[in-house]
């Protein structure tokens, strides 16, 4: 069945007032006279439309990140190096984006990987008079923004008596979840300036700040957290030019949580007695989709027809590039990192591997946030129908004297439609590899990683091979970048962890009072009916899910699922059509 088609929103005037209406440009005037709209102009010139339903997260901070001048390094489309939503696919996949917006959590991981300094705030870790400062800290100048995460459903137009005292009720706006900038801030009246990047539902509204902040400060279902707000601003040191840390693939936080917690404990419990068993601690206990976790940046332009040269700037970032990878490569960790890997003979398996790939596909499987999108079909195969083919590598040398540059070349097909592209790599070494890679996130783990290590000598080698302080620059700034990212990361895992216990906990007392609130029978079974019933089959599904044990019932074939954690609460017997719930124990 088609969908109804829809033309924009009314907005709900009060609480909201349109930017366009005759009050709210008397706001807008009144606050550029109170100096609170600096930050409205560089915003305003950047503004843009979400391009998908749920892509407000991705167009809010695209908009953010070119309002603040953050060079992405990279091109958009023709010579343009511009931040566009479909740029921003370093910690969570465009699809999935498309399909179910993108959390929190996500958006300042992706803040982060772009380049930017972000400060994150929950509402339950922060208050309205703290956000209210933030808000008119970013207001009264132009190199700091506000994004704001809320519940569209709060804005809930205030009652109003227009015919002798009746009482009429507003409507809410329309959505839940959203991401928008705040362009501004009107103290008299205490509201901020909402450029919702929505624009085919709402324009530009002002808003009371309270009832923000009371938007804020609701849950949001599909993670469990308390939304909140972040403020965004530019970086003191440049951003990663050779490295990157992901959240893209779903294992994550299982290597997030290795490198950040795992390691001390490992290095802490083992009678360690020189470098290569350090090493070896480390590197043999990896998770097995760790290379999904550090991407190696590789910038990729269409293959323009007939011309092959490079730009000034593509052989400026280049040439810093190459410098980075050998500073990797001149340091005494990365010779204890490549005699570790040889001596493991690690080279050619697993997710060690010293190999080198030449293939587009295989290549840009290595590669994150590249292309505006003209690599979706980074495997040999994608859901999305592209693919990737007729493959070469060449060098171009750039003016004389300068390292030369390594070129893959290849075809991106989709369907009926193909478009060549080029990736360019610095020439040393082709690309990072392995070992590279794994001396690069040595340096990046914080410097209490090796605290446990008992033996004081080889404590203080270790300290020595890792410091920073002793790195050149170009390096120090690429390590610092990434131990940031691993911060932040380790927040969002923290997260992620909480709310998978939280949301346990909350369907293992929900299932607990629907049972306990039903009629028991002999032997513990129990009698549910209607949407209690189908209430109770959910929660406890939804545990199974992750907890269950399943055996098959004698004499008709029936399933029984039974919940184990913390220990037997409850278990479904499935037999024929009916479903019939018992109980073991009840957790209290």
């Amino acid at each position: 069945m088609a969908m109804a088609s829809i033309y924009r929103r009314v907005l709900p005037s009060p609480p909201a007032i349109d930017f366009a209406s005759s009050e709210g440009k008397q706001l807008f005037m009144e606050a550029t006279q109170g100096g609170t709209m600096e930050g409205f102009f560089k915003l305003i010139s950047y503004f843009q439309t979400q391009s998908e339903p749920a892509y407000c997260g991705l167009a809010t901070l695209a908009m953010v990140l070119n309002a603040l001048s953050i060079d992405p390094g990279r091109k958009w489309k023709g010579p343009w190096r511009w931040f566009d939503e479909s740029m921003l696919d370093c910690c969570e996949p465009l699809e999935k984006v498309k399909a179910k917006g993108i959390s929190f959590g996500k958006v300042v991981c992706l803040a982060h990987c772009a380049g930017a300094k972000v400060e994150a705030f929950r509402t339950n870790q922060s208050n309205i008079d703290e956000f209210r400062k933030h808000v008119i800290a970013c207001s009264t100048s132009d190199d700091c923004h506000v994004i704001s995460s809320y519940n569209r459903a709060t804005f809930k137009q205030a009652s109003f008596k227009p015919f002798g005292g009746l009482v009429i009720k507003g409507a809410y706006q329309s959505g839940s979840g959203h991401f928008s900038p705040i362009g501004g801030y009107h103290a008299g009246r205490d509201m901020a300036l909402i450029l919702d990047v929505a624009r085919f539902k709402y324009p530009p509204h002002w808003v009371p700040l309270k009832l923000l902040w009371e938007a804020m400060d609701t849950l949001d279902d599909a993670s469990g957290f308390r939304r909140g707000f972040m403020l965004i601003s530019r970086l003191q040191r440049p951003p990663a030019l050779l490295y990157t840390l992901s959240c893209k693939h779903e294992s994550w936080v299982n290597i997030a949580k290795y490198l950040m917690e795992d390691v001390p404990v490992l290095l802490g419990s083992r009678n360690v007695k020189d470098v290569k068993d350090v090493l070896s601690i480390v590197f043999n206990s990896l998770p097995s989709k760790f290379l999904e976790f550090i991407k190696w940046v590789a910038e990729v332009r269409r293959t323009e027809e007939g011309d092959q040269s490079l730009s000034p700037e593509e052989q400026e970032r280049l040439a810093i590039k190459g410098e980075i990878l050998k500073q990797v490569q001149e340091s005494e960790l990365y010779r204890h990192v490549t005699e570790f890997l040889l001596s493991e003979k690690s080279g050619c398996n697993g997710p060690l591997c010293l190999g080198k790939e030449s293939s587009l596909s295989d290549i840009a499987a290595s590669v994150c946030c590249q292309g505006a999108g003209i690599l979706e079909g980074k495997r040999e195969s994608s859901s999305n129908g592209f693919c990737c083919g007729e493959t070469k590598v060449h060098c171009l040398k750039s003016n004389e004297g300068e390292m030369g540059v390594t070129v893959v070349s290849g075809k991106v097909m989709n369907g009926m439609s193909e478009q060549h592209v080029d990736m360019l790599i610095p020439s040393i070494g082709m690309h990072p590899a392995s070992n590279d890679v794994l001396t690069t996130l040595l340096l990046a783990l914080p410097p209490h990683t090796w605290s446990g290590i008992k033996d004081e000598a080889l404590l203080h080698q270790i300290n020595g091979l890792v410091s920073t302080e002793t790195l050149p620059i170009l390096l120090q700034e690429e390590i610092m970048h990434l131990r940031g990212q691993l911060h932040v990361l380790k927040r969002c895992k923290d997260d992620e962890v909480r709310y998978e216990e939280r949301s346990d906990v909350l369907r293992r007392r929900e299932t607990r009072l629907l049972l306990q609130g039903s009629k028991l029978h002999n032997e513990g079974e129990l009698s549910l009916l209607g949407q209690q019933k189908q209430r109770a089959i959910d929660c406890c599904s939804r545990l199974a899910d992750k907890y269950e044990r399943t055996d098959r019932l004698s004499g008709g074939g029936g399933i029984r699922r039974i919940i184990t954690w913390p220990k037997p609460i409850a278990y479904t017997s499935y037999i024929g059509s009916r479903s019939i719930f018992s109980v073991n124990y009840l957790y209290r």
